[in-house]
């Protein structure tokens, strides 16, 4: 039997024949809209604290947390910190956790921590996860395979007191997590037919943390957890797919503008402009061949050895990162390329460090297209993805460059590159596909692989012979489950 999952969106649905596929839809949310004022120094400093912990080479998949951010009112920054809804237990208790391609594992806070948050600025409920109410819940032995698995790639610790498989992050910037795996079920709806829905769920573990300290108890940016989609064993795509519940593939479109959200589909968004670019393997990370950067359509001169990845370089996707970063063999020159192509349009100013420019039209057209060539596949970039507004001066809109400078070390790309894009991160063939696109239309998401994940506002079905459709239009607010539909 095959079967069709969606969590209900809105009532559109409508009179739709399915046959089973599964599919995953997670309703993306984003922290702070873009009239929240943030000044690039605090989001720099969150940045750095966050690469920090992902980036020590004794933890392979690595847990972000990100809950610094502020307020400044002669600031217009930007925060993209994405989340969505998931649902864990028996009786099903709602979370919401962070989106991050940074990290692996899924963890919620568990109802026995007294140092975590109490409540979050984000203006949502905080839950607890009690294992005890759960009916479903199952404690993770030292000998179950999953943490097994665990030990080769995170800080798991196993007690020969009481069998349990446990963990403890501590981080670069001080702060730190510890907790005990769960297994337990995510629940979704699973359509069966016109019009009706029956409960359904997967079995998947996850974290459970009952302590946290640093930054991590702060409730400026608190949620309920964090949703790892690394590629180790413990990430759910991993555990999902190794059990043919969704196919190795996820995929998103993050929006950049009014209030965010966007797509999470754990499955493959078709796009006939989408280019794909082989990953570095071995790496815990999304590592990309990046060869070189090109202003205007002129290629700088930086030499290629300076991205390639080894022990402390490469070049990593990582939607946990708010800004993006260059080494600087790459930054001076593609700075000065920048300011030497509008300086006779715009004034250049330096400001907090910052290299900006005053332009007194009404746009940013003046600015070159700015072009990241991989292995197999370019990135181009429109003024807005690597420029950040910070406000007015004397009349003046003042744009500064959103790329942050690095001394030595990896070139990070954050959301400032990866909104307004399709990204698909194809596990299964090791590579990583994008396409710029406006991520308040629908998508398709492709259904002949098998199983797939999808994450959305409402929902339209389409066919042909050769391949069955699914278009997903986000709404306002997206946050829901959706598992995926086939036509019969």
């Amino acid at each position: 039997m095959r079967a069709s999952f969606v969590v209900p969106l809105t009532s559109v649905l409508a009179a739709v024949s399915v046959s089973v596929v599964y599919s995953l839809l997670l309703p993306l949310e984003r922290s702070f809209p873009l009239t929240h004022r943030v000044e690039v120094d605090q989001l720099r400093a969150r940045d750095r604290a966050r690469h920090a912990r992902i980036l020590q080479g004794s933890v392979g998949g690595v847990v972000d947390f990100s809950v610094q951010g502020s307020s400044d009112p002669y600031f217009v920054g930007y925060e993209w910190l994405y989340f969505t809804k998931v649902k864990l237990g028996s009786p099903p208790k709602e979370f919401n956790v962070q989106i991050d391609t940074g990290s692996d594992i899924l963890w919620v806070t568990c109802n026995s921590c007294s140092d975590c948050p109490q409540s979050s600025a984000l203006g949502i409920q905080l839950n607890f996860f009690d294992a005890a109410s759960s009916s479903t819940a199952a404690l993770v032995s030292c000998s179950d395979p999953m943490c097994t698995s665990a030990l080769q790639s995170t800080a798991t610790i196993c007690s020969s007191q009481n069998n349990q498989c446990s963990y403890s992050f501590q981080y670069g910037d001080g702060s730190g997590t510890s907790g005990y795996y769960v297994s337990d079920a995510l629940y979704f709806d699973m359509v069966l037919g016109q019009s009706l829905v029956a409960n359904s769920s997967a079995t998947i573990v996850f974290g459970c943390s009952t302590y946290q300290s640093g930054d991590l108890t702060k409730t400026d940016k608190a949620v309920d957890g964090i949703f790892g989609f690394g590629q180790g064993d413990l990430s759910v795509i991993s555990q999902l797919s190794s059990r043919g519940v969704t196919p190795k593939v996820f995929s998103h479109c993050l929006k950049g503008d009014g209030s965010g959200g966007g797509i999470l589909v754990l499955g493959e968004i078709l796009e006939p402009g989408i280019a794909y670019s082989p990953l570095v393997p071995s790496q815990p990370h999304y590592n990309l061949y990046l060869q070189s950067i090109a202003v205007n359509g002129q290629l700088l001169p930086i030499d290629p050895s300076v991205f390639a990845t080894s022990n402390n370089r490469g070049t990593i996707v990582d939607s946990g990162t708010t800004l993006a970063y260059l080494v600087a063999e790459a930054y001076d020159p593609f700075v000065s390329s920048i300011t030497a192509n509008v300086q006779q349009s715009v004034t250049p100013i330096i400001s907090k460090g910052n290299q900006c420019y005053l332009v007194s039209t009404s746009g940013i057209d003046i600015f070159p297209q700015v072009s990241l060539n991989f292995v197999g596949a370019s990135m181009v970039l429109k003024p807005e993805e690597y420029l950040v507004h910070l406000g007015f001066t004397d009349g003046a809109a003042m744009w500064c460059i959103g790329f942050q400078r690095v001394q030595e070390g990896v070139t990070i790309l954050g959301d400032l590159v990866l909104k307004d894009k399709i990204f698909v991160y194809d596990l299964a063939r090791q590579r990583v596909g994008w396409a710029n696109y406006d991520c308040s239309l629908s998508v398709n998401v492709s259904i002949t692989s098998g199983k797939e994940f999808l994450n959305a506002g409402q929902l339209r079905v389409s066919s042909s012979t050769r391949d069955m459709l699914f278009e997903l239009l986000p709404t306002g607010i997206i946050g829901v489950l959706i598992y995926t539909l086939v036509l019969k």
